[in-house]
């Protein structure tokens, strides 16, 4: 039986990940290039996505330990988003930034195209599993 006081904290912290990733993908990315011109964006991005990285991490992780009582699949899903999310951050990132660096297009539009892709799968597996948590 699910403890309510517990359930709702997973469903709140869940949540909190899936608005924040989706707020950072649709909102606050988007909206720095329709307001800055690109040279300035892309520095301002650079900057933020290692904190932001690191953010989805710990959170994912608290939530994949809280979500552990309720749900054992859920916890899964979002050990795997934080897991990917660590790939992201320590290997993906650094080779989308040597790619910039020298300016290969190419690499860097296959590497940013693998990073859009993870995120839109880290998106599914946080929903998924605050679906299951508030069933």
């Amino acid at each position: 039986m699910k403890e309510p006081q517990l359930n709702i904290l997973t469903l709140v912290l869940i949540a909190v990940l899936f608005g924040g990733m989706t707020f950072f993908s649709f909102g606050f990315a988007p909206v720095l290039f329709k307001q800055l011109p690109t040279a300035q964006v892309r520095p301002l991005l650079r900057g933020t996505f290692p904190y932001y990285y690191l953010v989805i991490v710990i959170l994912s992780a608290v939530c994949a330990a809280v979500a552990l009582k309720n749900s054992g699949f859920a916890a899964a899903l979002l050990g795997v988003t934080c897991l990917s999310t660590v790939y992201a951050r320590q290997i993906l990132m650094p080779q989308i930034n040597a790619a910039t660096d020298r300016d290969d297009d190419t690499a860097f539009k296959r590497l940013h195209g693998l990073s859009v892709a993870i995120q839109l799968v880290q998106l599914g597996l946080a929903g998924w599993a605050l679906v299951i948590v508030g069933s």
